[in-house]
């Protein structure tokens, strides 16, 4: 067997950073600043965090001006940077009912205590592009921003909303997910074991790639499992989340991350022997906004649990796990880029041996 040698080396790759950096200088325009893509690129921004596994919105930008745009790449970076960090606490359980709410709908119940809130969504815009954005300016940007400073408030906002789940809780029509193992397993210290405990499931699922769990989520709608959802209510705000500092009598709010939240209501399940049937309900969580997401995370949450005897993909809990982690994907397919020569020399001699051996065979046949 050949092998076929790789010229360049520290050198060539030298070379191609610099050519990189060079792409990334944008030609004539200004240096994109980190801040830019902080404060207009947020949805991107709360993306590569989630998927990141880290809460920080400037290190989020800082990567995706870095990798140009690219989420995959820029969430591997903030994930690589986030594995360099001292763990110095785990936080108390975060309570979302007392989520500073910014958007917060409903598509199960029409008149939800507290109402609709409809907040930054173009759900109820036309998807046509804007071309007055190509010559933004700042001046007419200032005018907008005062614009909006001098509309008064119609009413305050209440600090927090009751939960449109607990309605159906207190008419005894919503399963609860069951008991978990009772240990919070931490996915960064330890590996997945299937099957898991939903604990790890969900932490697996709020730092999954956004994409995938779309496309999972999407199968099991249309026929490819049994869930068919409805939105019991999505949620985006900003909740506190507390630590318990070593020499402190009582917690302390180490800050406010905004994060958004989805509860499924799914189909019915039958009750254990006496017990009336109810309905199940997903759960999503993720850092920044991402409704889509949320909502897939809720709908996966369900699907997993299902106890059918011919699961679809989106009922396979490994299967989900493994194939949403965009890092981990994405990863493994890049590495086909790398040098494969040796292995790819061995396949071609066994396909040279293959039919040599199957002309032989043929010759001594017709003889």
């Amino acid at each position: 067997m050949g092998y076929v040698a790789v010229s360049g080396g520290q050198e060539a790759i030298g070379q191609v950073e610099e050519l990189l950096r060079l792409l990334r200088s944008g030609g004539d325009s200004p240096p994109l600043e980190v801040n830019q893509i902080k404060e207009q690129q947020r949805l991107a921004v709360d993306r590569v965090m989630g998927e990141g596994s880290l809460y920080s919105p400037t290190i989020a930008a800082l990567a995706l001006k870095q990798s140009e745009g690219d989420s995959f790449e820029a969430s591997l970076l903030v994930r690589a940077y986030r594995a360099t960090q001292v763990r110095k606490y785990y936080s108390r359980t975060v309570d979302t009912s007392r989520m500073r709410i910014i958007r917060r709908i409903s598509a199960a119940f029409q008149d939800v205590p507290g109402g609709q809130i409809l907040g930054p969504t173009r759900d109820y815009t036309q998807r046509l592009l804007d071309f007055s954005l190509l010559e933004d300016e700042r001046t007419a940007v200032r005018d907008f921003l005062e614009r909006i400073d001098r509309v008064p408030a119609k009413e305050k906002m209440p600090d927090a909303f009751p939960k449109v789940i607990d309605l159906l809780r207190k008419e005894g029509l919503l399963a609860e997910a069951g008991p978990d193992s009772g240990r919070l397993v931490d996915i960064t210290r330890e590996s997945l074991v299937f099957p898991c405990p939903r604990s790890a499931k969900l932490q697996s699922l709020a730092r999954a790639e956004t994409g995938a769990m779309i496309a999972l989520a999407y199968s099991s709608i249309r026929g490819y499992g049994d869930i068919h959802p409805y939105l019991g209510e999505l949620r985006v705000g900003h909740v506190p989340v507390y630590i318990d500092p070593a020499g402190e009598d009582a917690p302390v709010c180490a800050g406010w991350v905004l994060v958004t939240e989805a509860e499924v209501i799914a189909q019915y399940a039958e009750g254990e022997k006496g017990e009336n049937p109810r309905f199940t309900l997903g759960y999503g969580l993720c850092f920044g906004h991402n409704e889509l997401k949320a909502i897939a995370m809720a709908i996966l949450d369900r699907s997993t649990r299902s106890r059918a005897p011919d699961q679809a993909p989106a009922e396979d809990e490994e299967f989900v796990l493994y194939h949403t982690d965009g890092i981990e994907s994405s990863g493994f397919v890049a590495h086909w880029k790398l040098p494969h020569y040796v292995t790819f020399q061995s396949a071609m001699d066994r396909l040279r041996k293959t039919q040599r051996l199957k002309e032989g065979s043929e010759d001594a046949g017709a003889v």
